[in-house]
């Protein structure tokens, strides 16, 4: 009895599955997003997490969408990383304003605390003063925390952080200070 060989895949797959892109300007597009994602999307999912989103994937997945969509639409293709941080920042604050306000209308058993808590993995890695310092860093409100994070956290000038948050340039400063005020006395009183 004769066995049969298999087909190789290579063989099988030799026919792309999409269309190709011919079109100049698509090309760029995709090349574009392309290396933006390469270059920064781990540090946009950071930054959905240390600005509160309790789904930072999706908020990225979210931003990366949008700037696909509005691609052409950028007069500048260098502010893309700005306009991407600007929208994971809004994107951020949004689905934290649905979350606050959803909660307020669920019903939920007075024994159970509003708390998220950290998984255990997540907990054990951390040292005690950086589990300290994010404690303090949830409890400041959001404008403060998301100043102090664009600021110390991606080293965005003031004029940068007042885009990404769509304020101005006085409101960064008083965020800022306002939340190292706050960060500070939430820190020595647990020392």
């Amino acid at each position: 009895m004769r066995r049969r060989q298999p087909t190789p895949v290579a063989e099988t797959y030799a026919e792309p599955l999409a269309l190709p892109v011919t079109d100049p300007a698509e090309l760029e597009r995709e090349a574009g997003l392309a290396r933006l994602f390469e270059l920064h999307y781990s540090s946009m999912l950071r930054l959905a997490v240390l600005l509160g989103a309790d789904d930072p994937e999706n908020v990225v997945a979210e931003a990366y969408y949008q700037i696909y969509r509005k691609w052409r639409r950028l007069r500048d293709v260098r502010a893309a990383e700005a306009y991407l941080r600007s929208t994971v920042c809004n994107l951020t604050r949004m689905r934290i304003r649905h979350l606050q306000v959803a909660r307020r209308h669920v019903e939920s058993p007075p024994e159970l605390p509003d708390e998220t808590v950290a998984s255990a993995e997540s907990a054990a890695l951390l040292r005690d003063d950086q589990r300290v310092l994010i404690d303090a860093l949830q409890q400041l409100p959001a404008r403060q925390r998301e100043a102090l994070v664009l600021r110390h956290w991606l080293g965005l000038k003031e004029s940068e952080i007042a885009a990404a948050m769509g304020i101005s340039c006085g409101s960064v400063k008083t965020h800022t200070s306002r939340g190292l005020a706050a960060l500070t006395q939430a820190m020595e009183a647990r020392r």
